[in-house]
């Protein structure tokens, strides 16, 4: 039987007059992969902060195995839409830096990477700089980072956005082995055909609520629908609010998950042109 590994009861978050957020419930086992699929503005990026405690709920709780989600960080791996990668390190500098702020051992860390790093194509640019990497590059980088502390959930926030068709399928591909290993993902994306490609289990988000969570099968069932387009249309038929998520500067998104996966804001600020 699947262990309940991340658990969000009642959950809201308010900015000032704005509900980015309004009472979530949602329950994540281990095993699966779980699709957060809505629109620009649903709510999903503030959800998925929400999961990685890098925001506290105005309301609600967020557990991780009955613990505050807030100290369990290191339980978690993050790729942000903005991979946050140091230009003037290495593909694997970068990676190294991130797994000792968790206190893994290099060589640990370094057999987690190249388990994956085959599969993505990325094993023989370990070695380089990341200026110059293409965002598909950065991308695999970023999923290598994330993976290496050997988390019990990768929560993944538009993973394949700008990328060409082959990163895309790498990306899904490794999502599906993670999968066949036992392991977790929370995979947010816009793009339902994406979510059904890759997802066990889709939750729809349309402004700051949960419209509907479950297999795709069961999504098709509960609105009687041949598609989960059509099924998708018709759980969200209301007109969809204004963008309220992060509206102002792309850096302070980036600061964000940057406290998240260093902890703390580096001595130095060169970082790549992704951000």
């Amino acid at each position: 039987m699947s262990e309940t590994l991340l658990s969000l009861v009642g959950v809201g978050k308010s900015f000032k007059e704005v509900d980015a957020l309004t009472h979530v419930d949602l329950e994540i086992k281990s095993g699966q992969v779980i699709g957060l699929v809505g629109g620009n503005g649903a709510g999903k990026t503030t959800l998925l902060r929400l999961m990685a405690g890098v925001m506290e709920p105005s309301k609600g709780t967020i557990m991780f195995q009955e613990k505050p989600v807030s100290s369990m960080r290191s339980k978690l791996g993050v790729v942000p839409e903005s991979t946050g990668l140091y230009s003037r390190l290495t593909a694997w500098e970068n990676i190294r830096y991130h797994s000792r702020i968790y206190g893994i051992d290099d060589e640990v860390a370094w057999n987690r990477v190249n388990h994956f790093a085959g599969m993505l194509d990325i094993t023989d640019a370990l070695s380089r700089h990341t200026k110059g990497f293409s965002r598909g590059m950065r991308q695999k980088t970023a999923l290598l980072r994330a993976l290496a502390h050997g988390p019990d959930i990768l929560l993944l926030d538009e993973p394949t956005a700008g990328l060409d068709v082959t990163s895309a399928r790498t990306v899904r591909r490794l999502v599906g082995q993670l999968r066949d290993e036992g392991g977790t993902v929370i995979y947010s994306t816009h793009h339902l055909a994406e979510a059904q490609q890759v997802c066990d289990r889709i939750v729809i988000v349309h402004n700051g609520t949960i419209r509907a969570d479950g297999s795709p099968d069961e999504l098709l069932h509960e609105t009687g629908q041949q598609s989960l387009e059509e099924a998708y249309v018709s759980l969200t038929s209301d007109k969809a609010r204004a963008r309220s998520e992060d509206d102002k500067k792309e850096s302070k998104l980036a600061k964000w998950w940057r406290r998240f996966l260093t902890g703390s804001t580096p001595d130095y600020k060169e970082v790549s042109e992704d951000e």
